[in-house]
């Protein structure tokens, strides 16, 4: 419980701050509350794949791990159409921003600062052609989830949010059931 003269406290300090003009309380809650960088990730699966299934990864500078298309949402994007646009920029992929699935969990929180919404699409392979420009991406390639090569650590990490990778079971905790 909290002392009536802490609550009677916090309850003058909302009466002041919500009757400052909006202007002023967008201030200074920005200037209190923690700064994210806000990212866009698709996990892309060949459609045609058997078995395990394939995954669409990057090979970007400094190339010592695969990656995903992911990039940075420019300032009011929304999600989905972020991780079109990289989808396209990075790998030759286009696809309608109404194509792309939430990933559960759609946003992962990283310890760094940054958030990541987390889609999913599907397409085949064998008539989606990948273009890469050479310099923001060497490579893009399909990989059998079964049998990935060297992931980037950020990479690895967050697909075993999703149980695929060398990280399954170590990174992150297990989401809880919420199934009854």
């Amino acid at each position: 419980m909290i002392p009536r003269s802490r609550a009677t406290g916090r309850a003058i300090g909302y009466q002041v701050f919500y009757r400052l003009p909006l202007p002023v309380r967008r201030r200074l809650v920005r200037m209190a509350v923690p700064k994210y960088i806000v990212g866009a990730v698709t996990l892309v699966r060949d459609s045609e794949a058997e078995g395990a299934g394939r995954l669409l990864l990057l090979r970007q500078p400094p190339g010592r791990g695969w990656t995903l298309p992911a990039g940075l949402l420019q300032r009011g994007e929304n999600p989905a159409v972020g991780a079109a646009r990289e989808l396209y920029e990075e790998s030759g992929i286009r696809l309608s921003p109404a194509g792309l699935v939430p990933a559960v969990p759609n946003a992962i929180v990283h310890a760094k600062g940054w958030v990541d919404c987390v889609f999913t699409a599907e397409v085949p392979a064998s008539t989606t052609e990948l273009k890469v420009d050479g310099a923001e991406v060497f490579e893009a390639a399909w990989h059998p989830l079964d049998d990935l090569p060297r992931l980037s650590w950020a990479t690895a990490r967050l697909l075993a949010y999703y149980g695929i990778g060398p990280l399954v079971g170590q990174f992150p905790p297990p989401l809880p059931d919420t199934a009854e």
